[in-house]
């Protein structure tokens, strides 16, 4: 089976390898431009066109998907299907209707829980018990396409959008691999979305990151988890940036007012944070400029920590 390829995070690199090592013919990866990023605004490459890269595979950047050339340029790979994984773009009908079996989406989504470009953070916001990974045909619109296949995996109480990511790009590979041969052999039949369970996620900005102490602990709690690595939740203190990396909800009620730093356990090893509801415990921080430390490190290094209270958005 000849594939266009189409991705553009770390997602769809296990996606990518799966098909390279299962030995589908690569006609081309598709990816989005280079960015440029950090302080010396170097050219940074997607990690799909790395990958792809280092497995000899030719690679195209274009900015839009709907110029003619570029469609044109599609249609004379002859591919048999297209294959996306967070591609960052929408595809349009003429792009669609090039491939024999059509467009196929991998979605880190239970459809129609949750279309759109942020399913797994949302779902860790929401507090669900579950997330998973859909494999779907593509349509003209976002993420409403039929189902050809899903799975179903827990969210565990240390799950982030990183590790839930790395999960479902690599059940979603194997899902894809199960879909391919079946969907050539008219052996699939597509099922459409039940349009009553649509739910969509939003687009996620950096500001999102900054801490409300006003909210409950589980609800700061979730949003830690939600967005790491990106964009980070962080509260600020002497004009610095500190990053909460990791922690939990006590069942203990709220002491002082929301953002006081408390000490915990008996030689001060650990600290909390008051919030609208109960106490965040902190175990993983990093203030602005240094590295990630454990929450005892960073307390033995500020002497006139507990007792603070911190700002809130």
């Amino acid at each position: 089976m000849r594939v266009v390829f189409m991705g553009t995070p770390e997602f769809a690199v296990p996606v990518l390898e799966k098909l390279v090592t299962s030995r589908y013919e690569i006609a081309a990866v598709y990816t989005q431009p280079d960015s440029v990023a950090g302080r010396g605004r170097s050219q940074v490459s997607p990690a799909v066109k790395k990958a792809a890269l280092a497995f000899g595979l030719t690679v195209m950047q274009p900015a839009k998907l709907r110029g003619t050339d570029v469609i044109t340029d599609i249609a004379k790979l002859y591919p048999d299907v297209i294959v996306v994984a967070a591609y960052a773009q929408k595809l349009p009908k003429a792009v669609l209707n090039i491939p024999v079996f059509g467009c196929v989406n991998i979605h880190p989504s239970l459809l129609p829980q949750y279309r759109g470009v942020s399913p797994v953070p949302t779902a860790i916001l929401s507090g669900d018990s579950f997330t998973g990974v859909s494999v779907m045909l593509m349509d003209e619109g976002w993420d409403t396409g039929p189902v050809l296949s899903r799975a179903q995996v827990p969210i565990l109480k240390r799950d982030t959008t990183g590790s839930l990511m790395d999960k479902l790009s690599l059940i979603g590979a194997q899902l894809l691999l199960d879909v391919l041969p079946q969907l050539a052999g008219g052996k699939l039949v597509p099922q459409p979305q039940d349009e009553e369970g649509v739910t969509y996620s939003g687009i996620i900005h950096k500001e999102d990151g900054e801490i409300d102490w006003h909210l409950p602990a589980v609800d700061i709690w979730r949003r830690i988890r939600a967005y790491q690595p990106w964009p980070g939740c962080y509260t600020r203190w002497q004009g610095r940036q500190l990053k909460i990396h990791e922690a939990a909800p006590l069942g203990e009620q709220t002491t002082g007012e929301a953002g006081h730093v408390v000490t915990l356990g008996n030689k001060g090893t650990a600290f909390g944070i008051s919030t609208g509801d109960g106490i965040l415990i902190v175990l993983r921080v990093q203030l602005e400029g240094k590295r990630v430390m454990p929450a005892a490190e960073f307390l033995r290094g500020q002497r006139d920590w507990a007792g603070m209270v911190l700002p809130s958005e």
